[in-house]
């Protein structure tokens, strides 16, 4: 490889792992063309997967400012993630699953080293879309209750006014 394409090689490198919010080092030698290409979709549109030349990626790791020199050895190639990195990791975890050639061997989310543990971690994770769908139920249970509550006081004090206006009437006319 000619120098300067080295070198536009680097400076790519380098812009995908600043414009990515995770990146997930792989090695994935014995995997086929096709697998690579199902690989590819199973990570969706929010992750590009790229087979990189170790050198040149641990020259362009050091000027995004990222740690990755352990992760790089042997063939490898990179997830970039610009989308959400739980989706990426599923997609990464469960191909994994079916295809044992691909091992996970760390990575990198929002400027923090990532071990292979950390990323199955990051994949037993809901989406970030289920998260907020909880978030959002539970708070609205929440709002709902109150709301019982709320209500519930003045009728409560309301038969209570009540009760004790009955109990008066009936001491009054007892007397």
């Amino acid at each position: 490889m000619a120098t300067s394409d080295k070198v536009a090689a680097v400076e790519e490198i380098t812009q995908k792992l600043r414009d990515s919010n995770a990146a997930v080092v792989t090695s994935y030698t014995g995997l086929t063309v096709a697998q690579l290409k199902q690989l590819r979709r199973s990570l969706g549109e929010n992750a590009q997967y790229r087979v990189v030349k170790n050198t040149l990626t641990k020259i362009a790791a050091n000027e995004a400012g990222i740690q990755l020199d352990e992760h790089l050895q042997g063939s490898t190639a990179v997830a970039f993630v610009t989308g959400d990195p739980v989706e990426a990791a599923k997609g990464l975890r469960d191909f994994a699953k079916d295809n044992p050639n691909l091992v996970i061997k760390g990575g990198v989310l929002d400027g923090k080293a990532l071990s292979a543990d950390e990323i199955k971690k990051l994949a037993d994770l809901e989406s970030r879309e289920v998260l907020l769908s909880k978030l959002a139920g539970a708070m609205k249970g929440k709002q709902s209750q109150a709301a019982s509550v709320f209500q519930a006081l003045p009728s409560k004090f309301v038969r209570t006014a009540e009760a004790l206006r009955a109990k008066q009437a009936e001491q009054g006319g007892a007397e």
